[in-house]
């Protein structure tokens, strides 16, 4: 009894967070601490703990944006992880509301146990348990993706010992098992309808819930693919023989809203332009040999140039010393092909008349201001240039001079911005917050049958439903059929087709003109080679495809999995920052190697904050102990590639 008294006490805690979300909380729960068993209500901790984790505004720009976003080259943010470095302040703010995320759904599992044990259950008390488990299977996966090792039996008000990621992974895919195969499908221990809206992904749909648990049991099972590979064999071909996550309706998604709260959009802060990503940018051009005139109104079509066109070469002003394949040039005007979800997740300079663009930040006109310079040492002004209905993206790192004598290249409005469907609150008829999407479903079955595991359809059929899929999301289904059976490159060497496999051949011969004097010219393109996937010989082969086409689709929402995605496997391509200065925080990359690629070169996690050291040094050490190396970026998590 006293341990249910414990558990009860901490459930007032939860209860308090939870006040917006239970109109009648204060005639049942009058006073918490002296609750009874059928006094607590374990929807509503659930119910505080996915809202929680949807964000508020201050832990999303930290955690979302300025860590996951950046180091899945979502978007061109050239601080914190993308160059090695971190913030312990945003570390700790992001650390402790996970914290309390994660003892809300180990709490929400306890009371559900001590209900049944006390004989308080109602006849759906253990559903709500199994998706209690389910949840924190989540959240156990965002915190040990995140910083590494956690404790597995830890949030129950004491300094907990921490668990190895073999240990961690090992539990959350037994869990995930569990879970499904112990939810209730009958009418008898169904959910009651006036709870649904204390679970702002599912409404409680049990069948829903079990999907969930089967496509996550797939992804986590797959992220031991280069570690584990026979868990992640035995793991993944059992789960897929479960219900799936496969359809439009089966998303798992909050519904983001406006204002400051745990459901505001997690990429409404003004201030973060997120600009396109040169990673972005060259997976995009060529991919599916699509016009861009077949895309874009006929007011637009005199800014597209022809696919042999390289841009405006301003070797003063743009950086060189990086294998980013595009840098170098100013690309003046828009390409001849491009990937079709492009133009809608980024919008084009200038384009103000574009429902989807966005004039953040509200309090100035930067995103309206398109005519910038480029300036000598003096300050003088050697080039006006006119932004408009243009597509570039600045590498990443340090240019040294150039970027002071550039005002251009990473000026807000001169760059296509991320669209303003996902600054603000979703639109009703469309996901909000996505979690898992179905093309996720159908990529991961495509991974597993190139990998020669036992699935239910071909790796090919796999990874064209997944590109419809997302298509769908993207509202550019016309495009499809066309897309699919394209064997043109992207700037990167990959193509879409399934059975174009042939490597590209470079070099490529391209016109550009010269940005000072006006002379026209032609320049090699050659393909950048990816030397952390097998070194470097492979650009267009079936795992490289279906990574590529899961990386776009995973953009905007889901830049840990990106992430993920890289670390365990160095697909795609990521070019290297700009190295015109030493980067301190990355010592391995330097002037001698930018063109090749290794593991210490990329961020490979978020160093643990320092209140844990602090509240709980034992753990800490503990912790740090399982890394296997220094609490730092560059540490590779027992998952990830470690050169």
């Amino acid at each position: 009894m006293k341990k249910m008294i414990k558990l009860y006490a901490a459930a007032g805690l939860v209860f308090a967070m939870a006040l917006a979300g239970c109109s009648d909380f204060e005639e049942i729960n009058v006073d918490p601490k002296a609750a009874s068993a059928e006094q607590v209500q374990v929807e509503y901790i659930i119910n505080s703990s996915i809202v929680g984790a949807q964000q508020n505004p201050h832990v999303a720009e930290r955690a979302f944006v300025l860590y996951w976003k950046i180091a899945a080259r979502q978007w061109r943010g050239n601080g914190a992880l993308a160059t090695g470095g971190y913030s312990d302040g945003w570390s700790n703010d992001y650390y402790n509301s996970l914290s309390g995320w994660l003892k809300n759904a180990y709490l929400a599992v306890n009371i559900s146990d001590e209900k049944m044990a006390q004989g308080a259950a109602l006849p759906y008390t253990d559903n709500l348990k199994q998706v209690a488990r389910i949840w924190r299977v989540y959240l156990v996966s965002e915190f040990a993706d995140t910083f590494g090792p956690i404790p597995t039996e830890g949030f129950s008000g004491s300094n907990p010992e921490f668990d190895d990621l073999q240990t961690v992974y090992y539990f959350m895919l037994q869990e995930l098992q569990e879970a499904s195969e112990s939810i209730d499908l009958s009418e008898a221990a169904k959910v009651p309808e006036d709870l649904k809206d204390y679970d702002k992904a599912y409404g409680f749909d049990l069948r829903k819930w079990k999907k969930y648990a089967n496509s996550m049991r797939m992804r986590l099972a797959m992220r031991l693919s280069e570690v584990d590979p026979a868990k992640a064999k035995s793991e993944f071909e059992a789960a897929v023989k479960g219900d799936l996550i496969m359809e439009e309706d089966d998303f798992f998604d909050v519904p983001e809203q406006g204002g400051w709260s745990d459901l505001t959009a997690v990429m409404s802060r003004e201030w973060n332009s997120q600009p396109l990503s040169a990673t972005l940018n060259n997976l995009y051009i060529g991919l599916g040999g699509l016009s861009s005139a077949d895309m874009l109104p006929d007011s637009v079509h005199k800014y597209i140039h022809t696919a042999d066109y390289m841009g405006v070469k301003y070797d003063q002003h743009l950086t060189s010393m990086t294998n980013d394949p595009s840098t170098g040039f100013w690309y003046d005007g828009l390409h001849e092909k491009i990937d079709p979800r492009a133009y809608k997740s980024f919008i084009i300079p200038g384009d103000f008349e574009n429902p989807d663009f966005c004039f953040y930040p509200s309090w100035d006109n930067n995103a309206e201001t398109v005519v910038r310079n480029l300036l000598d040492d003096d300050g003088e002004v050697v080039k006006e240039i006119d932004a408009s209905f243009t597509w570039n993206a600045a590498p990443l790192g340090d240019w040294g001079d150039k970027a002071a004598r550039n005002q251009v290249a990473t000026f807000p409005g001169t760059n296509p911005r991320l669209s303003q469907r996902f600054r603000q609150a979703s639109p009703e008829d469309k996901p909000g917050r996505i979690f898992f999407a179905p093309w996720e479903t159908y990529f991961l079955i495509a991974e597993a049958a190139v990998r020669g595991w036992d699935v239910p359809m071909s790796g090919k059929e796999a990874y064209e439903k997944g590109i419809e899929s997302n298509f769908l999301y993207w509202d550019v289904a016309g495009h499809l059929d066309a897309y699919l059976v394209s064997d043109a490159y992207n700037r990167v060497g990959t193509s879409v087709s399934w059975d174009h496999t042939a490597e590209p051949v470079g070099p490529v011969v391209m016109n550009y003109v010269d940005g000072y004097t006006g002379e026209e010219g032609t320049v090699e393109f050659n393909y950048p080679k990816n030397y952390i996937y097998k070194d470097g010989t492979v650009s267009n082969d079936h795992l490289t495809k279906i990574i590529t086409q899961k990386f776009i689709a995973q953009n905007p929402y889901l830049p840990l999995e990106a992430w993920n995605d890289h670390r365990r496997l160095g697909l795609p391509f990521f070019e290297n920052p700009a190295v015109d200065k030493p980067l301190l925080n990355l010592p391995d990359l330097n002037e001698s190697n930018y063109m090749t690629n290794q593991v210490s070169f990329f961020p490979q996690r978020v160093k643990y904050p320092s209140n844990l050291a602090n509240s709980n040094p034992e753990g800490y050490v503990q912790a740090v102990g399982f890394l296997n190396g220094d609490d730092a970026v560059l540490t590779p998590l027992w998952w990830a590639q470690k050169d």
